[in-house]
């Protein structure tokens, strides 16, 4: 699985100012709403309901939240670059700037840990993280965020 297959240019978004965990998990959700065509409200309670599983911020800065949504036909993602890093509840307990966020159709099974896999690989790398926070122009963060999965993929 590549990024590419998940991820489109208008899914990627920096925000300025955010005010806290649920307010990133609105914005995701309506942002996956407007790109994929998916229930906002739907999305947002499907994050809110993994989140109060356990966070997802899973350390150095970076979230994965992640949801299953009935209707979807294949596995999706939304990227925010956050100006500004939130306390996320991660495992580190360090505030969390990169998010991004995957939902999935709900029998998508191996599709949904490929993606989830995917995409920690790739945030884990301290130089993708640190080209991600040198960024703030949405095109560029999407460039990023591709050009280097297709090269760890190549």
């Amino acid at each position: 699985m590549e990024l590419l297959d998940i991820l489109k240019p208008e899914a990627v978004k920096y925000v300025g100012k955010t005010v806290s965990k649920k307010r990133v998990l609105q914005d995701l959700s309506t942002r996956a709403a407007a790109v994929y065509d998916i229930d906002a409200d739907l999305a947002f309670d499907a994050l809110q309901e993994r989140e109060n599983l356990g966070p997802t911020g899973v350390g150095e800065g970076v979230a994965l939240p992640h949801a299953r949504i009935a209707g979807l036909d294949s596995v999706v993602g939304v990227f925010t670059r956050l100006e500004k890093p939130l306390d996320y509840e991660s495992v580190d307990r360090q505030p969390v700037d990169l998010v991004f966020a995957l939902f999935a159709p709900v029998n998508s099974g191996v599709d949904h840990l490929k993606a989830l896999a995917c995409v920690s690989r790739l945030l884990r790398d301290p130089s993708t993280r640190s080209k991600l926070r040198a960024n703030i122009d949405e095109n560029t963060i999407f460039a990023i965020l591709t050009e280097v999965a297709a090269h760890k993929a190549a």
